[in-house]
């Protein structure tokens, strides 16, 4: 494999000063152990064998609600519930050069995504009678402006004390010969290290601490482009505390065998998340006696994990995928390139390994139409214009 660092060393070459400083700081704090998952490029990474995994079904649910949302206010308001909220992007699918948590929804008065998901919040927190700790997750590109947006507006009226905001961390990106890229004359080529990185940079924020302070015992972590998410869930809460699971997952039931989502299941006898890409015909058609799909419930990124388990998950260190990706770059003659193809690898975790690492996880259904209006395009599927529609059916005033 070529030299690592042959397009960087070539920059330092030609940098001086602050300039050069500031670039061999770059790399003096990036976690260069990443790049060994380069070796298993084409180890073909197998899957184990896949099981379904029973759900609690909204029948059941709706019969214990009383028993578990007491559950799950009394840990909330023990204090033991915090809430993760994964914001590390921006609008540009949806025409926005912003942090996608600042594109207004609104059609006869602003209402804008974060708005949207503190509105949800506190729903939660005037039932419980108190403050649930929220973390909001930020990226380098997103950071300055995610935290002025939330003081500009105040916090939507959530109290600031309660918020904090950590910036994820990054992955360098290298050519397919193993070189790191530059993305220009002073910085690396650099991009978050996916959805399963945000307990770590939490960790490197210093913010453990902070859990064990307010004695947070469970994290409800999630997206930020799904409008109608119940966050801190207290019935969620509860359930799954009383199942005596390391961790839950909401779920949906598919709308067809063949849609695009993830589907929570048993891998080897442990929870997993099985891509719609990976499953065989058999899976995806494969029916329960009264007639429901055996591999029938998909995730909607919304979790409730253990904390005492995330910090062993942490210690272990998750998986590293290596992905293809267009990534721009600039050459060792400082000539800037904006590829058509893929050209490179990207290094990322994901929150699928961070679940099938647990020992447990309760599948939680909800209802599609209330808890799942996620906002990925500017129209058509999963866009603006279908989150509106929901949002108005929910009773939400745009």
């Amino acid at each position: 494999m070529a030299e690592k660092f042959y397009y960087v060393d070539k920059q330092l070459a030609r940098l001086e000063g602050a300039d050069k400083a500031a670039l061999q700081a770059q790399i003096d704090d990036t976690d260069w152990s990443i790049l060994q998952a380069l070796e298993h490029i084409g180890g073909g990474e197998g899957r184990g064998v896949f099981a379904p995994l029973p759900a609690m079904e909204i029948a059941e649910i709706k019969e214990r609600e009383e028993e578990l949302r007491a559950i799950g206010l009394a840990a909330i308001r023990a204090g033991k519930v915090g809430a993760v909220l994964l914001a590390g992007g921006q609008g540009t699918r949806l025409g926005y050069d912003q942090p996608k948590g600042t594109v207004d929804i609104g059609v006869t008065r602003s209402l804008y995504i974060f708005q949207c998901l503190i509105q949800n919040l506190q729903k939660v927190t005037a039932e419980a009678g108190c403050m649930v700790p929220l973390y909001i997750m930020t990226s380098t590109v997103n950071h300055e402006a995610t935290v002025s947006f939330f003081r500009e507006h105040d916090f939507f009226g959530y109290d600031s004390s309660y918020v904090k905001f950590f910036i994820q961390e990054m992955a360098p990106a290298v050519d397919y010969e193993g070189r790191v890229l530059m993305s220009d004359e002073k910085n690396l080529a650099i991009s978050p290290n996916g959805n399963g990185g945000w307990f770590g940079s939490m960790v490197k924020a210093g913010l453990l601490s902070d859990l064990s302070e307010r004695g947070v015992q469970w994290l409800n972590i999630f997206a930020v482009d799904n409008v109608l998410q119940q966050i801190a869930d207290p019935v969620f809460v509860g359930a799954t505390i009383d199942s005596g699971c390391e961790s839950g997952a909401k779920v949906v039931k598919k709308a067809a065998p063949d849609e695009r989502v993830g589907v929570l299941c048993s891998e080897d006898g442990r929870p997993s998340i099985v891509e719609y890409y990976e499953m065989t015909d058999e899976m995806l058609h494969s029916r329960k006696e009264n007639g429901d799909l055996s591999y029938g419930f998909g995730v909607i990124l919304n979790y409730l994990f253990g904390v005492e388990k995330l910090v062993e998950i942490v210690e272990q260190s998750l998986p590293v995928h290596v992905v293809e990706k267009k990534v721009p770059y600039m050459d060792e003659n400082g000539v800037s390139h904006k590829p058509q193809e893929p050209n490179a690898y990207k290094f990322e975790t994901l929150i699928l390994d961070m679940v099938h690492m647990m020992g447990s996880c309760l599948p939680y259904e909800v209802v599609r139409e209330k808890e799942f209006a996620p906002i990925k395009n500017k129209e058509g599927v999963d866009s603006i214009v279908s989150a509106r529609e929901l949002l108005t059916r929910n009773g939400v005033t745009l």
